[in-house]
């Protein structure tokens, strides 16, 4: 039986960002992942292949909606959807072999099969042909991701009622597509297939969509997206999906109990994931989950088992790869003696639409329920000089700020390249700035980050110079 200093489960951003790190640090190293390609849901049917639709669908969008006016005229203008999903495809299997290549580059050992433990230092593998391998490991790192949740009664037959998985394949652009989830998988792939004509309803249980992020963040999203003609059904509890040959039927009550029905081509239920933990032989080791099927581990991301940690979605907290990869480095350092942090404030949340939403630290309604007394400032990109010229005006930044220290407490920007912008806002907030030293730093013009410096003078004294 081979031994190994430490296994992974999993090889998705956690767990191939661990075993890279492990590696680097001088343990021998496997990792183990049940699919034929490396890189987890993140990389095979989430994050990449969500991001190379999202910007092919924008580019379209810009062609049929915009180009003319930036005066660019184009004849017989058409989405070839096979070449779309195709090139989807080209980029989601250029990036895993990325992964094969850093694997071989870090001389970690690679297992294809599905992992479980035999006890605290075994782990079986077993592989499609129906063959077991057996390794040994001092230590494991479970990192085996998450699956996306579905209502008990709805079922994903995979054809007209469908996931985000499904969604990715489409090889046609459907007329009517109802999704069931105003949270961020949703509203990305709802806005893909909206930018391509389809007529996108989505129906959300809460008030607001992306209800986890600053209130605002969620109208301003809304409103643009209805300007695509997405139409929003807020306050509004599915209660049966029904699917037929060609088509699926969505009922659902609204706050006042009227019973609204939808019929579309398909339904994506996008009502969030669930943890990764079932055939795991966690019973065998003493590692129980929550009611959620999470695994509870302690601040050094420990299971209750010496020896064993978990990573990622397999634990609380929010569902995000970053989140995963800062986990996967904390606890390789952490196996090594070294006394690494993470601050779980300050990893930044992303959607991906166009406009793209990026938030950090708090939201206003947390600052309000904790009593904090704070600031705020904003800034729209409709005054923005870089953004009237890239004709991407919809949106805000919104700049938090502790009232008597200044220091920044939360940044939340709805707006063209939010999500690289809100690194700036981790940094600062990372240093422990106040809204006014990023008032103060000399932001090149035009770009978009002027309208953060902007919002960080709108929140030291009402100081914003262009609005």
């Amino acid at each position: 039986m081979e031994k190994f200093d430490v296994v992974v489960i999993g090889s998705g951003p956690g767990g191939y960002v661990a075993a890279i790190r492990c590696a680097q640090l001088g343990m021998k190293t496997a990792i183990i992942e049940r699919y034929k390609t490396l890189g987890g849901t993140c990389l095979n049917v989430g994050c990449i292949p969500s991001k190379a639709l999202l910007d092919s669908s924008e580019h379209y969008h810009q062609a049929k909606e915009q180009f003319s006016e930036h005066g660019i005229s184009l004849d017989n203008l058409k989405v070839d959807m096979p070449q779309m999903i195709k090139r989807k495809g080209e980029v989601v299997a250029q990036t895993t072999a990325g992964i094969d290549f850093l694997m071989a580059k870090n001389k970690i050992e690679v297992f294809t099969g599905h992992g479980s433990f035999i006890n605290k230092n075994e782990i079986s593998i077993k592989h499609d042909d129906g063959k077991e391998t057996k390794i040994a490991a001092e230590k494991t790192i479970i990192a085996t991701g998450s699956k996306p949740s579905s209502l008990p009664f709805i079922t994903i037959d995979k054809k007209r009622v469908i996931t985000s998985t499904e969604a990715l394949e489409l090889q046609s652009v459907p007329k009517k597509m109802v999704v069931i989830g105003g949270g961020v998988i949703g509203l990305e792939l709802g806005s893909v297939y909206a930018r391509l004509g389809t007529e996108v309803s989505v129906v959300e249980y809460m008030d607001s969509i992306i209800p986890t992020m600053d209130k605002s963040m969620g109208k301003e999203l809304m409103r643009s997206m209805k300007k695509m003609g997405v139409k929003f059904l807020l306050s509004h509890k599915v209660k049966a999906v029904e699917a037929g040959a060609r088509s699926v039927t969505v009922k659902a009550d609204d706050k006042k109990g009227a019973e609204v029905v939808l019929k579309a081509d398909y339904c994506l239920v996008s009502v969030g994931r669930h943890a990764y933990t079932e055939n795991l032989g966690l019973e065998n080791v003493g590692i129980g989950t929550d009611e959620r099927g999470r695994i509870e581990v302690n601040e050094h991301l420990q299971t209750s088992v010496p020896g064993i940690y978990a990573i990622g979605d397999v634990i609380k907290g929010a569902m995000l790869a970053h989140k995963a990869e800062e986990e996967g480095v904390f606890v390789a350092e952490h196996m090594a003696g070294q006394k690494p942090h993470i601050n779980y404030l300050l990893i930044p949340g992303v959607v991906y639409t166009w406009p793209e939403v990026a938030s950090v630290g708090y939201t206003e309604e947390q600052l309000i329920e904790k009593g904090t007394a704070y600031k705020s400032g904003s800034f729209p990109f409709k005054a923005s000089g870089r953004a009237r010229a890239s004709m991407d005006t919809d949106g805000l930044v919104k700049v938090l700020a502790d009232k008597e220290t200044d220091e920044i407490l939360g940044v939340h920007i709805c707006g063209p390249r939010a999500a690289d912008m809100i690194a700036e806002a981790v940094v600062a907030m990372e240093f422990r700035a106040s809204a006014e030293d990023i008032a103060r730093m000399s932001h090149a013009h035009p770009t978009f980050t002027e309208a953060l410096k902007e919002a960080a003078l709108a929140a030291t004294d009402n100081r914003a110079l262009h609005i």
